[in-house]
């Protein structure tokens, strides 16, 4: 079994949680029994999360030896010069090494869903929207990326792992692939 979530921000990628007070975890959506994230999204994240119940899919989806792409739109902070878009294609040097070179591009401002809370917004600082394709997935990658090139993310949403997409699905809701 494999199912597409739309995982709204402020959730946490799994089914239990043990702070105190807990958060939002995978288990108020109403998913099978027995499936269990493919990989994670950060609890500040949004976007696609894909659950299966077989451990080798789970595997394949998320070892970077498979090269499965895995595509996000982030909104940062500031206009990206051809500079700062070069130093992400090429890959930037982070605290635990170098990334990867990534795919990015300029985004005019996607169709998305409110988030709540909204991005704070701020009337003398610009914001921009980028997409991003990694083959790799290391913790908080996008945004120390983004931020080792001055661009701050703000809002992150992953919309593509491999050929699998968000496709429409809002945020809590899923569907069986």
């Amino acid at each position: 079994m494999l199912i597409a979530l739309n995982k709204p921000f402020n959730v946490l990628c799994q089914f239990t949680d043990r702070s105190q007070p807990p958060r939002v975890t995978l288990a108020g959506f109403g998913l099978p029994p027995g499936v269990y994230a493919a990989g994670r999204l950060d609890y500040d994240s949004e976007g696609l999360l894909l659950l299966t119940d077989d451990g080798k899919l789970a595997h394949r989806l998320t070892d970077p030896r498979h090269k499965e792409d895995k595509t996000y739109w982030v909104q940062v902070e500031g206009t990206p010069s051809d500079a700062q878009l070069q130093a992400l294609r090429r890959g930037v040097q982070l605290n635990d090494g170098p990334t990867l070179p990534a795919g990015v591009e300029h985004l005019e401002t996607p169709a998305l869903w409110a988030r709540d809370p909204p991005v704070r917004f701020r009337k003398t600082v610009p914001d921009a929207w980028l997409a991003i394709t990694l083959r790799e997935g290391r913790n908080r990658q996008v945004r120390r990326m983004t931020a080792a090139v001055g661009l701050p993310t703000l809002r992150l949403v992953r919309v593509a792992m491999g050929p699998h997409r968000l496709d429409g699905l809002q945020p809590g809701q899923w569907h069986p692939l």
